[in-house]
């Protein structure tokens, strides 16, 4: 048997094929960088399990979370599958199904309309509308090239991604304003969020313009990022309609065990369910 190593145009394979497979950009920019991290530990060493598991101790012991270090191996066994080495590949981590949400990455209404009024004072009105349509609709950041024009007449939208497409509704208020961004920025059909040049606005742009309002907006940065925006959507819509499976529709989950997730309490409100159960006498 030749001895096995990783090069670069076996990842470029490696990239077509998840391409075939329509997996999203940032699935595929994500696992291919992932690879890569492997392929430069390894040092030109011959890939092995033991070296695949090395890895991975190697990840727990610079205190990845658990969750990262799954999703990093997921990358690889993905390609170990791809090139035939299935025997390389490697168990995840056992992560204990999680309680409740950290404190430090809840964010609140309070907190989210704070983020829109520090856009708004410092003249950032695309980002303000931007963050409002995420949070109205609970679409993925990577969704919002569905945010058209057409789509704020027609007061709906159909998302495909994942595989998947389903019909997103958009609230009356919401087209409106979108409607009304657009005229200002000479914007007849398409996309709504765009750069200067005219290029579709990205993931990395919008994080960067929602980390820079923390300060202003007195939130800690570790809750301002777009998903999380998602998840406030989630929290608030859970709490209005008790349908898990109806939001696990809106928000595009196969599986309600994902939505699940969007809904665990913070600490603080687990850790105030305890007290009141007065068992301490």
């Amino acid at each position: 048997m030749s001895e096995r190593k990783i090069t670069p145009e076996q990842i470029n394979a490696y990239r077509r094929h998840l391409l075939t497979e329509e997996r999203s950009e940032a699935t595929i920019e994500k696992y291919v960088r992932d690879t890569n991290a492997f392929v430069t530990w390894m040092n030109g060493r011959t890939v092995t399990k033991e070296q695949a598991i090395a890895w991975k101790a190697c990840l727990v012991a610079q205190h990845y979370a658990p969750v990262t270090i799954n999703a990093m191996l997921s990358a690889l066994n993905g390609l170990f599958q791809f090139l035939g080495w299935d025997e390389c590949r490697v168990k995840f981590l056992k992560i204990q199904k999680k309680m409740f949400q950290d404190t430090q990455r809840k964010l609140s209404r309070a907190e989210y309309e704070r983020l829109l009024a520090a856009a708004k004072m410092r003249g950032q009105e695309r980002l303000a509308l931007l963050m409002e349509t995420i949070c109205a609709t609970g679409i993925r950041v990577s969704e919002i090239q569905y945010i058209t024009v057409e789509a704020a007449r027609q007061r709906q939208t159909q998302i495909a991604l994942k595989g998947k497409i389903r019909v997103i509704l958009l609230p009356k208020k919401l087209c409106k304003k979108l409607l009304q961004y657009a005229k200002g920025q000479k914007i007849t059909s398409g996309k709504i969020f765009l750069t200067r040049s005219g290029h579709a606005i990205n993931r990395k742009q919008i994080w960067a313009e929602m980390k820079a309002l923390c300060t202003a907006a007195g939130v800690q940065p570790s809750k301002v990022f777009p998903h999380n925006l998602r998840h406030l959507f989630a929290t608030l819509f859970y709490r209005i309609c008790k349908d898990i499976a109806l939001l696990a529709d809106v928000l595009g989950h196969s599986s309600v065990e994902t939505t699940r997730i969007y809904l665990l309490a913070s600490g603080k409100e687990h850790i105030r369910q305890i007290e009141r159960l007065g068992l301490i006498i």
